[in-house]
């Protein structure tokens, strides 16, 4: 399978993706940042020279790549390339910015060869939550994404429960960021806060999110 990951941050799918592509004789692409655009950041090519040193084992991780995947750039990959493309917890970034996940749905649906998978986690709003309201709080409702999907040709073929947390009341002070992993104590930017009362929090634990998985049809 030739596997696309977006977004992949500090790597924490890409210990567990790329090793298997190696092992099942795959592919392992991640997408981010935009190296071809006129105005990218010396930081943007550096945040890339830094995840491919850190995946550079080839004995371990096999040859990983990285693609240009932006608004300007789409998702760099041919038309029906990929066999499964997984996104994680990035559609509340996209729906604060004009037509970027009906961009990103569509450059999915292209590049996903008949009978390819998009698999999305994402944390979850309650159910009819206005998103504008609810994004910039790091959480979008499941008919948000799945109503993307459709728009863009994707079938919604399975969902599960297994990353479900119904303790998370998704009204902390600073987001879905409040709760671990990232266990915020002061607004994005400010210095920590070490009298900030933690307990309620890290007994919710990590966030209620949705696990679905689309099909480009055949």
């Amino acid at each position: 399978m030739t596997i696309v990951e977006i977004g992949p941050g500090g790597g924490w799918w890409t210990h567990i993706l790329a090793p298997y592509a190696r092992m099942n004789d795959g592919r392992y692409i991640a997408a981010s940042g935009d190296l071809g655009a006129p105005n990218v950041s010396e930081a943007a090519r550096e945040a890339r020279t830094g995840f491919l040193q850190n995946f550079g084992d080839e004995s371990i991780y096999g040859d990983v790549e990285v693609v240009d995947f932006s608004m300007r750039a789409g998702l760099a990959l041919p038309d029906e390339s990929a066999d499964f493309i997984l996104v994680a917890r990035a559609f509340h970034n996209w729906a604060r910015a004009e037509g970027a996940t009906d961009r990103f749905m569509s450059e999915f649906a292209r590049v996903l060869r008949p009978g390819g998978v998009l698999a999305v986690e994402q944390h979850r709003a309650a159910p009819g939550a206005d998103v504008s309201t609810s994004a910039p709080t790091g959480y979008v409702p499941e008919e948000y994404v799945i109503d993307a999907a459709r728009r863009a040709g994707l079938v919604l073929a399975a969902r599960s429960e297994i990353n479900a947390n119904p303790q998370d009341t998704r009204d902390h002070p600073f987001g879905v960021w409040t709760l671990p992993p990232v266990a915020r104590t002061a607004p994005q930017g400010a210095a920590p806060d070490p009298s900030f009362d933690r307990s309620r929090y890290d007994a919710i634990g990590e966030s209620d999110r949705m696990t679905l998985r689309f099909v480009k049809p055949d």
